[in-house]
């Protein structure tokens, strides 16, 4: 490229033009050198970086200071703009990638002033200015400013940093211009139906933009503009559009029908602005069709790591069923209270002890004590205490799930080496075990499917296995037990009336509050709710799991 200028001098304003003869280059940069180098200004050459003076320098002169360095930079003088900054090395190299990345043709700066003390670099006056930059493909002109520092003995320097080419820029960031390279422009994460956009959802913001951000390029045309890109050359964002591309989409696995009933479930009256969180997942093969929450305290649909209370006796219910070969009528003795390990444990309000209770009968009443007793007869052996956890792992999937597109998870917890009385409240749902409705809404899911499948939100995410199959006899007792609870038992007050339906409730001691719970399929969908400081499951999450059911 021929680097000749047509220089002049208005006012703030500052600008070079690429014309072309060597000529007129040298006969015009020795005009500017020896017009900016007089001894009106002085430059960087001398300023020293290990001896910065604590007091900004005054306004007038750190405004001409910089007029003098955007002259120079404008006329692609690099290396002598270089010298008027504090690392000259490292600015002459950003300069030239400048202009080298945005395939400039000419650049103006304009409304040189000061702004007085900077408020991020200590000891120096921030100078402001426009930028306007005939770049590949365009115009683009955006506000800029640099903070202009002195050594104690008087010498000006521009502090340099990559925000001096564009405000924000990160050190192993670049701009680049034309073709806007793949990332700039973020792909938009859509619901199943292929057009509902995710973001609308209050709750999938962020779920949105995660997904948006890793999407893989799939090498549509993404248009050209002005970008900033990473040190491996991907688009981080678009600064300047000029012709637009066709915008990627990311279809998942999400229900815009289900997920409004579910943004509208978490507010439910009922729940009295308490913090909830819901998922729905299609049973038959682990897609999310819907994650709602509500509060201030994050996603507890896919985050929220509770104990989960009386919904993990489905767990304990098929570690029995499978490990020590128990059935829906063994008996399971209901007591008011229960002794294990030192630890007293109790039911709660409304349970009548039945002495001759069976599993099925406890499970449907949800007693604490029939799941204590026989959990810790069954499935504790010399002290050893993991079976829950090995039923959790091997037959119900527990474990580090990545549902797709980047999007974190917490993962539940049964701990496998419990000891004291954790050991006994680890069977309902208490002590050290965690889990989130996810996970929960995942535990029905297996149990109506017989079979465990991951819940993904992108379709073709690799799904985790279980390292074996809930057995056919364990699935068909437990949705039998199921049904009772939902017609007859503790989840009828808000399910009884509805078809196919499976469900356990669960309340959860937290503090000096309870939390409540409750997860439950229908033919098509499984769902599970956590509302934090809920008085008990059906009272609380079942609002919210009732409505996602009726809405399927």
């Amino acid at each position: 490229m021929k680097r000749a200028v047509k220089f002049g001098v208005a006012g703030s304003g500052i600008a070079l033009l690429f014309l072309g003869g060597a000529g007129v280059y040298e006969v015009v940069s020795r005009m500017t050198h020896d017009f900016w180098s007089g001894d009106r200004f002085k430059t960087a050459r001398g300023f020293d970086p290990t001896a910065v003076s604590s007091t900004p320098p005054a306004n007038d002169k750190a405004a001409e200071f910089v007029r003098s360095f955007l002259r120079t930079w404008s006329q692609d003088h690099t290396e002598e703009a270089a010298q008027s900054t504090d690392t000259p090395a490292t600015a002459s190299v950003s300069l030239r990638g400048y202009a080298d990345g945005l395939h400039l043709k000419k650049v103006s700066f304009d409304h040189v002033l000061s702004a007085g003390p900077s408020s991020v670099t200590k000891g120096a006056t921030k100078v402001t200015f426009d930028v306007t930059a005939q770049v590949a493909g365009g115009t683009w002109s955006y506000p800029s400013a640099v903070a202009v520092q002195q050594s104690t003995d008087g010498v000006l320097a521009v502090h340099w940093n990559n925000s001096v080419l564009y405000p924000g820029l990160g050190d192993r960031q670049s701009l680049t211009a034309g073709e806007l390279p793949p990332g700039a422009v973020p792909a938009r994460a859509v619901a199943s139906d292929g057009h509902t956009d995710l973001s609308t959802f209050p709750s999938l913001r962020d779920i949105s933009a995660t997904i948006s951000k890793n999407a893989k390029p799939n090498g549509i045309s993404t248009g050209t503009g002005v970008a900033i890109t990473d040190a491996t050359g991907k688009g981080v964002k678009a600064l300047k559009i000029f012709t637009k591309g066709k915008t990627q989409l990311v279809r998942t696995t999400i229900d815009a029908s289900l997920q409004a009933a579910a943004e509208s479930a978490v507010l439910d009256s009922h729940l009295q602005a308490k913090p909830a969180g819901t998922v729905a997942l299609d049973w038959k093969n682990g897609h999310i069709l819907a994650v709602a929450h509500s509060g201030n305290d994050g996603d507890i649909a896919i985050n929220g790591i509770k104990s989960p209370g009386s919904t993990m006796k489905i767990i304990t219910s098929a570690a029995l069923m499978d490990q020590a070969g128990l059935t829906p009528d063994s008996a399971a003795p209901c007591t008011d209270e229960l002794a294990a390990n030192g630890q007293i444990f109790h039911n709660d309000p409304g349970v009548r002890p039945a002495p001759g209770s069976t599993l099925a009968q406890g499970f449907t009443v949800s007693c604490n004590t029939s799941f204590i007793k026989d959990g810790f007869h069954y499935l504790v052996h010399r002290g050893d205490a993991s079976a829950l956890h090995d039923e959790a792992v091997n037959v119900f999937g527990m474990g580090s799930w990545s549902i797709g597109g980047g999007v974190a998870t917490s993962d539940p917890s049964v701990p496998p080496d419990v000891a004291g009385g954790d050991q006994a409240a680890q069977f309902i749902g208490q002590g050290k075990v965690t889990a989130t409705p996810l996970f929960m809404a995942s535990v029905a899911a297996t149990v109506r499917n017989a079979a465990f499948e991951q819940p993904i939100i992108l379709p073709e995410q690799h799904q985790n296995k279980a390292h074996q199959p809930i057995s056919t006899r364990t699935a068909g007792y437990l949705q039998s037990m199921m049904r009772g609870v939902a017609t007859g038992g503790t989840a009828a007050p808000r399910l009884h009336d509805l078809a196919d339906v499976g469900a356990k409730t669960g309340t959860a001691e937290e503090g000096e509050h309870t939390n409540g719970w409750l997860t439950a399929y229908n033919s098509h969908i499984s769902v599970a709710a956590l509302v934090e400081g809920g008085s008990s499951g059906v009272d609380s999450a079942g609002y919210v799991v009732r409505r996602l059911l009726s809405d399927d």
